[in-house]
C-alpha cells in the first residue's frame, strides 16, 4: 500500500521536529519533492531557510539530509528524530561529493 501525500507530509514533519514546516507538492515528473522551511531562520532578511534546491534532488532523503545539517549548524540545541541518522546524512554527503 503507497502512503498519501499527507501521510507522507504528517511523517516528514515528525521526523524533522517541531522547528520545521513541511509541504510535499509533485514536479513535472509525478515525483514528490519534499519542501522543508525552518519557522526560525530567514534569508534574504523575509524568506524562510528551505531545504528546498531548484533543479537539485529534492527527495525525502536528500531534503531531511539538508534538514538535519541545517539544525546542526543553526540550532545545535534543537531535538528532531532525523538527527538520529547524521551519520547517515554525513556519509551520503562525504559520497556524493566524491563522485
Amino acid at each position: 500500500m503507497v502512503a498519501s501525500r499527507s501521510a507522507r507530509e504528517r511523517k516528514a514533519a515528525a521526523e524533522a521536529g517541531p522547528l520545521a514546516k513541511v509541504r510535499i507538492d509533485v514536479d513535472e515528473q509525478d515525483q514528490f519533492v519534499y519542501k522543508i522551511s525552518c519557522t526560525e531562520c530567514t534569508v534574504r532578511g523575509h524568506l524562510q531557510w528551505s531545504a528546498y534546491r531548484p533543479g537539485e534532488d529534492n527527495g525525502f532523503m536528500a531534503s531531511m539530509d539538508r534538514w538535519t545539517f541545517h539544525l546542526v549548524e543553526r540550532h545545535p540545541g534543537a531535538e528532531a528524530p532525523c538527527l538520529a541518522y547524521l551519520d547517515a546524512a554525513q556519509q551520503r554527503l562525504h559520497e556524493r561529493r566524491g563522485q
